[in-house]
């Protein structure tokens, strides 16, 4: 099943060059059944940010995989963070 992981922070302007450096680091990580995971800025609000993990495993962890939560609680130092997970819908 593939299934992903989006973590949106909204960062409040402060350690941008941290904040950079946190989420490439732990989004490049790879643990097992990761397929893919990017990062993206608002197009107009430079202090928002996302991290989209992808996963093909056999099911979902609905709170999460451990680096999704991980991710989540060491951004939460730089803002508001919210964390969901995904399923494909084959429709």
């Amino acid at each position: 099943m593939k299934w992903m992981e989006v973590i949106k922070v909204r960062s409040a302007g402060k350690g941008s060059p941290l904040l950079d450096e946190l989420m490439l680091s732990m989004a490049q990580s790879n643990p097992r059944g990761m397929t893919e995971a990017k990062i993206y800025r608002n197009a107009a609000l430079n202090t928002d940010w996302s991290v989209h993990l992808h996963w093909q495993s056999d099911g979902p962890e609905q709170d999460g995989s451990t680096l999704g939560i991980r991710l989540a609680h060491a951004l939460k130092e730089f803002g508001w963070v919210d964390h969901s997970v995904w399923i494909e819908d084959k429709k």
